[in-house]
């Protein structure tokens, strides 16, 4: 007689450590472009790890250079929220970034502000080709996978004393084994509970390093002109708008100061900043702050 058992609610999978082989061998990292790859057992933060690296000893970490994590335990997100994933449940990677283009000279800082979403694309084009998953862009810089937040992009400026280029840290995590129990907030979601088709996090961070050095090159390259054609095909700033799920929507945006902004979000300026025109039909410029996907009836619309 079959016995019927309780359903776990809860998905697992095994959690085996990063392949340092193949993440090491010198043919990827020639290919990639990587100037070195540093992977640590355990830290508080990969961001927090390099900004003090390249303050303290700044021509150790070139352009491209990475450090990655099997374990964060005080990663850190938008507006200082704090979190902690299970040790390898979760893609932590953080890269250093000196912009200059092919002739050695330094990509302009006002095109900065794009280098988190040129993460977010590289790493939608991985989810998406690599894993199987109908990701999107959330502005300003997060991934979502069915209308959850599955992965967070994180630049932060280096210091500026040297005279040298100055140095971007652009830190990424991706949620990839995390059950539902794990998850830091309900919106959120995992590789693993989306059923992808690979929960292989060597295989994800491989392809998302090729893919994001490759795109970033190529924007460098163009002096950091968002309107340029990029590797091969369109704009940044097309390819972005093209996959940004916040475009066309009602969002309510929490501004610095404790200030809300309800409207329409309508396009990306120049510098990747969010356009949103108001019930009254003034356009403002949203230029940091949390965005919120509201329904019609949540923004005043029957």
């Amino acid at each position: 007689m079959d016995v019927e058992q309780p359903a776990s609610s809860e998905p697992r999978a095994p959690r085996s450590g990063l392949d340092r082989d193949a993440l090491l061998h010198p043919d990827f990292l020639a290919a990639a472009g990587i100037s070195q790859l540093k992977i640590v057992e355990t830290t508080g933060s990969t961001n927090a790890d390099l900004l003090r690296a390249v303050t303290t000893e700044p021509k150790e970490w070139a352009d491209l250079a990475v450090l990655t994590a099997e374990h964060q335990t005080a990663a850190r997100g938008r507006l200082d929220r704090h979190w902690e994933s299970p040790a390898r449940s979760a893609i932590s990677v953080s890269i250093v970034l000196r912009p200059v283009n092919s002739q050695g000279l330094p990509v302009p800082t006002q095109s900065y502000s794009w280098l988190s979403l040129l993460g977010a694309l590289a790493l939608r084009e991985t989810l998406l080709e690599s894993a199987g998953l109908p990701a999107e862009i959330k502005w300003p810089n997060d991934v979502l996978v069915r209308g959850k937040k599955i992965a967070g992009i994180l630049a932060q400026m280096g210091p500026m004393g040297d005279g040298s280029v100055p140095a971007v840290i652009l830190g990424t995590g991706l949620n990839v084994t995390l059950s539902e129990d794990e998850l830091p907030v309900p919106t959120a979601t995992s590789l693993l509970l989306e059923g992808a088709t690979t929960t292989d996090r060597t295989v994800l961070l491989r392809n998302y390093l090729s893919r994001f050095a490759a795109l970033y090159r190529s924007f460098c390259n163009a002096d950091g002109d968002p309107t340029a054609g990029l590797a091969g095909g369109s704009s940044l700033h097309k390819r972005v708008e093209a996959v940004m799920v916040t475009l066309g929507r009602e969002v309510k945006a929490h501004l610095p100061g404790d200030h809300e902004l309800v409207g329409h979000a309508s396009r990306l300026d120049e510098y990747g900043s969010l356009l949103v025109v108001d019930h009254g039909g003034r356009e403002h410029v949203v230029t940091a702050g949390d965005v919120v996907h509201l329904r019609a009836t949540e923004s005043g619309y029957a």
